[in-house]
C-alpha cells in the first residue's frame, strides 16, 4: 500500500495522465449521449449571436460611459444618452448615406452580368494572344481545363446555395432577433458589466480566485484591444479607400470601400476577398483605371501596414501571422462566418488560458527547474 502510494498517488505526473484519461472519457460518454443536451445546445445557438454582438458593442462604448460617469455624470444617465446618440447617427445614415450605397448596389448587381462577359472576353484575347499561347506551353497548363473545373466548382456552389436556402432564411431570422434583443442587453452589460467577474469569482474556490482574477484581467484587456484596435483600423482602410476611389474616379467607391471596411475586420484573408470585386470594375472600365486601383490600394495597405496598425494594434496579440492565417481557416471551417470574424479574439483567450493552465502545471509538478 505504501509503495501504491509512492508511486502512484504521490507521482505528479502519475496524476496528471490520469486527469487526462479521465477527461478524455468523459469526452467519449458525452458523444455517446450527446442527444441528452440538445435543448442546452439549441440555447447556446440562440444566445449566442446577440450575446457576441453586445460584447463586441460593450468594448466599444463603454470607454465613453466610463469617461462620462468619470465627469460626474450617472451611469444609467450617460447609457441613455449614447443611445439617443447612437439612434440620431443611425438615423441620419438611413436618411443620408443608405440611399448612395442602396443605388449603387443596385447598379453593380445590375451591370454585374456585363462585367462578368466583358471579363470573360478580355481573357479569350489574352488566351489568343501569342504571348500567353507562349506561356502556356512553357508552363504546361491548358486553360480550358482550368475554366471547366472553375464551372465545376460555381455549380457546386450554386446547388449548395440553392439547397440551404431554409438555412439561409433561419440565420436571417436569427439575425433579426439578435439585433432587436442586442439594445437590451448592451444596457445591462453596460450598467453592470464592471460586477460580472466579481460574481463569477463567488463560484471558483478561495484559492484560486486570485490567480482565476488576474486571468479574467488578462482575457478582457486582450480582447478590448483587439475588438476596439481592428475596427478601428477597418473604418480607417474604408475611408482611404473611399478617398482614393474618389480621386481616381472609380465607379461604384462607396460600396467597394464598404465591402473593404467589413473584410478587413479579418486579418490578412479579409483585404485580399475585398480587392476581388474592385478589380473587377477597374478591369472593365480601362487598363489605366487597374493600373490606378493598384496603385490607391497599395498606398492604403502601406499606410496601413506601417502607420495605422503599428499605432493602434500594437503588438498586443503577438500572435504570428501564419498562426492567425491557420486559426481564421480552421475557425471558418468549423463554425462559418462567425467562426471567421471571432477566430483571432477566440484564440487570443484560449492563449492566455492555456498559458496560465502550464504555469500552474510547471508550479506544481515539479517537472521544471525554477
Amino acid at each position: 500500500m505504501e509503495r501504491f502510494k509512492k508511486f502512484f498517488l504521490n507521482n505528479k505526473l502519475v496524476l496528471f495522465l490520469f486527469a487526462v484519461l479521465l477527461v478524455g472519457l468523459i469526452i467519449l460518454v458525452y458523444t455517446k449521449i450527446s442527444f441528452i443536451f440538445t435543448p442546452l445546445t439549441v440555447l447556446i445557438k440562440t444566445v449566442l449571436l446577440p450575446v457576441v454582438l453586445a460584447g463586441i458593442m460593450y468594448y466599444l462604448l463603454n470607454p465613453i460611459v466610463d469617461y462620462w460617469e468619470s465627469k460626474q455624470v450617472k451611469r444609467i444617465y450617460s447609457i441613455l444618452i449614447l443611445y439617443l446618440l447612437i439612434a440620431g447617427v443611425i438615423t441620419l445614415l438611413i436618411v443620408a448615406v443608405f440611399p448612395i450605397i442602396r443605388d449603387q448596389i443596385f447598379g453593380l448587381i445590375y451591370n454585374f452580368p456585363t462585367y462578368s462577359q466583358e471579363v470573360e472576353q478580355k481573357f479569350r484575347q489574352l488566351i489568343g494572344s501569342q504571348f500567353f499561347s507562349q506561356l502556356q506551353q512553357t508552363l504546361g497548363f491548358n486553360p480550358t481545363d482550368i475554366a471547366r473545373s472553375l464551372s465545376e466548382q460555381a455549380s457546386k456552389i450554386m446547388h449548395n446555395a440553392l439547397g440551404s436556402i431554409g438555412g439561409f432564411l433561419g440565420a436571417v431570422t436569427e439575425i433579426i432577433l439578435a439585433f432587436v434583443t442586442l439594445p437590451f442587453i448592451l444596457f445591462y452589460l453596460l450598467k453592470d458589466g464592471k460586477k460580472l467577474p466579481h460574481y463569477i469569482l463567488q463560484f471558483v474556490p478561495t484559492k484560486l480566485r486570485e490567480q482565476s482574477y488576474r486571468v479574467m484581467v488578462e482575457m478582457n484587456h486582450q480582447i478590448s484591444s483587439y475588438i476596439r484596435g481592428q475596427i478601428i483600423v477597418s473604418c480607417c482602410i474604408g475611408l482611404l479607400l473611399f478617398i482614393g476611389y474618389k480621386i481616381i474616379g472609380l465607379e461604384y467607391s462607396l460600396v467597394l470601400a464598404v465591402i473593404a471596411a467589413f473584410t478587413s475586420i479579418v486579418p490578412y484573408l479579409g483585404p485580399a476577398i475585398a480587392i476581388t470585386p474592385a478589380l473587377i470594375v477597374s478591369i472593365v472600365t480601362s487598363p489605366i483605371m487597374l493600373i490606378k486601383m493598384i496603385v490607391v490600394w497599395t498606398v492604403v495597405q502601406l499606410v496601413e501596414g506601417k502607420l495605422i496598425s503599428p499605432q493602434i494594434m500594437g503588438k498586443t496579440l503577438k500572435v504570428h501571422p501564419i498562426t492567425i492565417i491557420f486559426v481564421i481557416l480552421t475557425a471558418g471551417n468549423l463554425f462559418g462566418v462567425l467562426g471567421v470574424i471571432l477566430a483571432v479574439p477566440g484564440y487570443a483567450v484560449l492563449k492566455v488560458i492555456v498559458i496560465h493552465l502550464f504555469r500552474w502545471f510547471k508550479n506544481r509538478s515539479g517537472l521544471y527547474e525554477e
